[in-house]
């Protein structure tokens, strides 16, 4: 399958296992090859300061570092060599709090697991072909995003919209 996604480098960052397999298995399915996985928060940002990726893939929930405190991290501090970084968080978890707990760290778009091809698809291909804009505010830099005060009776994607 030609995605015009093949040279992309993704880093994957999730504490199962399994999880890291489908995932993986996805992205060599629209000839993603290079990949290179974490398991945990801690980990990955290692893993940036020495692979360029293009595109993260993380968890939301992992120990000592998860997924919100990877994404600050990577969007705020004096070292990040790449805050820009196009951030897709996996979360099994997508209640109204925790979205907006990842919309406000940075997070450039969600996917609510279980996943499939489609959704991992789809997020990639709007992080690479439909970019955002990035803002900074006092209290907030990353991809532009909704008032944060209208977000309810919406999917947690749309929380993540600009």
């Amino acid at each position: 399958m030609d995605s015009g996604l093949g040279a992309l480098k993704v880093l994957l960052v999730d504490d199962n296992q399994h999880m890291r397999a489908i995932v993986s298995t996805i992205l060599k399915g629209v000839g993603i090859h290079e990949v290179r996985e974490a398991r945990d928060g801690a980990e990955g940002l290692q893993a940036l300061r020495e692979w360029p990726a293009d595109i993260a893939i993380i968890d939301f929930r992992m120990e000592p570092i998860d997924g919100v405190e990877f994404t600050r991290m990577v969007r705020n501090s004096a070292d990040s060599k790449n805050p820009y970084l196009p951030i897709i968080m996996m979360t099994g978890f997508a209640d109204r709090p925790r979205v907006c707990e990842a919309r406000d760290a940075g997070v450039t778009e969600l996917v609510v697991k279980p996943v499939t091809a489609r959704s991992v698809i789809d997020r990639i291909t709007s992080v690479v072909f439909h970019p955002r804009p990035f803002v900074r505010t006092d209290d907030y830099f990353g991809p532009r995003r909704r008032g944060i005060d209208d977000v309810s009776g919406e999917t947690p994607a749309a929380a993540m919209e600009a």
